[in-house]
């Protein structure tokens, strides 16, 4: 079956033509998109089949980073509402839904092939064991799998925007900055994309000394992802150090998530930041904070740990849930 599917985040957009058949979805045709600079969801995918040439199926599925209740979301990260009654009607596709992106990762899961994933904990799974996700872009995005004696059913959470916990004085410090900007400071304000430059900026502060190189850079490029560049090659000592707390950070949420939801089946690491650091989350902090779980860390230790390298695996999922195949 041929479907319309989108991955939609707070900083781009990838829609596509899938052709969904049994357990398996084939790409025709994909573009990526700024998220930001489109007033909503609908015009970017008329931009999208105005500039492919592709003429609409029938059926669509948008994951997309927010909540979705009763067809409608309203994204932390844009300035949207998004209806899917509504949508149907503006893209001319009778059968559209919406769905959480981790919603969208999690029915992707069966898609991916192992070199689309990277093992950093082997573990001991569980058959049929409670699968987790999480994962860190422009948000934190969470969900978790369970079994219900047939298949996997997915869960979408909005776990990313619950209360950040300080395990330390750094941490404290990093907590009473933000608090003093946001008031509420969830762990996507810290562990996400943005999040990693409040880290940078409070190191900057905390230990003083912003190379001159690095700031321009940063007026040039994403700062994210020249803190990331710099990090995982070790060439600034305060994009390294943020790097590293990040990744710390980011341990310690998904050994919660883990204890949670009892994830026996495995913790899966998704998002646009993981894979570009996937080797300093097998050698860095990752994996010690993911375990540090007091009476709990012998059964974090157990729990298998991915992750997932496809970018694409939201937007396959998504396929899937249009085809009707998930």
């Amino acid at each position: 079956m041929r479907v319309l599917a989108g991955d939609i985040g707070g900083t781009n957009a990838r829609l596509a033509i899938v052709e969904v058949t049994g357990e398996s979805a084939r790409v025709e045709v994909q573009r990526q998109f700024s998220s930001q600079d489109a007033p909503g969801l609908a015009s970017l995918v008329q931009r999208f089949v105005r500039e492919s040439g592709a003429k609409p199926p029938t059926r669509a599925c948008f994951g997309v980073a927010c909540g979705v209740i009763d067809g409608v979301c309203r994204p932390a990260n844009l300035p949207w509402i998004i209806d899917e009654r509504e949508l149907a009607t503006a893209i001319g596709v009778p059968q559209t839904s919406i769905i959480n992106d981790f919603d969208a990762i999690g029915h992707g899961l069966a898609l991916l092939a192992p070199p689309d994933v990277v093992t950093l904990q082997s573990g001991e799974p569980i058959t049929h064991g409670t699968i987790a996700l999480i994962g860190a872009g422009t948000g934190l995005g969470e969900a978790f799998l369970v079994w219900d004696r047939v298949r996997y059913r997915v869960h979408p959470s909005e776990g990313g925007h619950v209360n950040f916990a300080a395990r330390d004085e750094l941490e404290w410090g990093l907590y009473a900055a933000l608090r003093a900007e946001f008031q509420h400071v969830s762990y996507e304000r810290i562990v996400s994309g943005p999040g990693l430059v409040h880290i940078y900026r409070y190191l900057v502060v905390h230990d003083g000394g912003e190379r001159q190189s690095i700031r321009d850079e940063m007026r040039c490029d994403n700062p994210a992802a020249v803190i990331v560049r710099h990090g995982v090659a070790n060439t600034d000592p305060v994009c390294a150090k943020a790097v590293e707390l990040f990744t710390s950070l980011l341990g310690a949420k998904a050994g919660n998530l883990a204890l949670t939801v009892l994830a026996t089946g495995g913790v899966y690491v998704a998002g646009g930041i993981a894979p570009r650091m996937a080797d300093m989350l097998r050698t860095g902090p990752f994996l010690s904070s993911f375990r540090d779980k007091g009476r709990l860390s012998g059964f974090v230790e157990h729990v298998p740990v991915h992750v997932i390298m496809n970018t694409n695996v939201g937007l396959l999922g998504a396929a899937v849930v249009a085809a009707g195949t998930s």
